[in-house]
């Protein structure tokens, strides 16, 4: 079943045209961002949210989630992009950090919902399971990337990396856990859970349910991020002896309660 990961090194390139080179880490962030919004336009007809709203967010969205992850990876790896500082707009050679781009795709949200006059909530509640979606299938650019693997590993669906991307530490090792895996089959049944909620509860749906889903997306993948950061082997600053993206876990955590039993909706909702 997993014996094309077994077996093949992919090259990170799909195709060159002259000067003009298309990557595969970049045609899957596009797929990425085409299925979150064919799925956030099908769930905001079910509570009669004009298709060009949707469509005018998904702009905001992609520039503030592709800044806000850029700019996150650039702090992670700080030292590295000090010494080749070009090297911070090159984002198609991977390197966008998906905490960050949920913070800068959550302040663009922001500015938009000030702009138009609409719900937080809701609006957060029904782009949720886009964003789910999106992350499962945009994880597979990390695979042509041969980047964020886990440990050295001899199951059936191990990958194999190149020599020019092993760590120090692994360097006589060929084959590891393929974590983007993981947590691209874990994000797609995350999607699925929160699209099924959307089609029971969209006839009479509650500010409670609404916030229902986006503790769920919060704490579900913080738990799938949390866990995963164990078997991983990139680089990444510790604090309070965590991996920085399993303190950032936790603050989503924290977050996803505070937003479930703490929020008051006179404050969250301009409608």
């Amino acid at each position: 079943m997993f014996k094309f990961l077994h077996n093949i090194i992919p090259p990170n390139i799909l195709l060159e045209i002259g000067p003009l080179t298309i990557r595969y880490y970049g045609l899957f962030l596009m797929l990425a961002i085409l299925a979150a919004i064919f799925i956030t336009i099908r769930i905001s007809k079910w509570y009669k949210i004009k298709k060009d709203i949707i469509l005018d967010l998904s702009i905001y969205l992609i520039i503030g989630g592709i800044l806000g992850a850029r700019i996150y990876d650039v702090f992670l790896e700080l030292p590295y992009y000090l010494n080749n500082p070009l090297q911070i707009i090159q984002v198609w050679k991977g390197g966008l950090a998906i905490h960050g781009g949920l913070m800068g795709g959550f302040l663009a949200l922001l500015f938009f919902i000030q702009k138009y006059k609409l719900s937080l909530i809701k609006i957060t509640a029904i782009i949720i399971p886009g964003v789910a979606l999106g992350q499962s299938i945009g994880r597979w650019g990390n695979w042509f990337n041969q980047e964020l693997f886990g440990l050295p590993s001899k199951l059936a669906f191990a990958i194999p990396i190149d020599l020019i991307n092993r760590p120090i530490a692994y360097i006589n090792e060929t084959h590891f856990h393929p974590t983007f895996l993981y947590e691209s089959v874990a994000c797609f049944f995350l999607a699925c859970l929160l699209f099924y909620l959307h089609w029971r509860w969209h006839k009479k749906i509650t500010h409670k349910q609404e916030k229902i889903i986006i503790s769920l997306y919060l704490s579900i993948y913080a738990f799938i991020r949390f866990m995963l950061e164990f078997i991983k082997v990139d680089y990444t600053p510790i604090f309070l002896n965590l991996r920085w993206p399993q303190f950032t876990s936790l603050l989503m955590l924290v977050l996803s309660i505070v937003i479930l039993f703490y929020t008051d909706k006179s404050k969250i909702n301009n409608n």
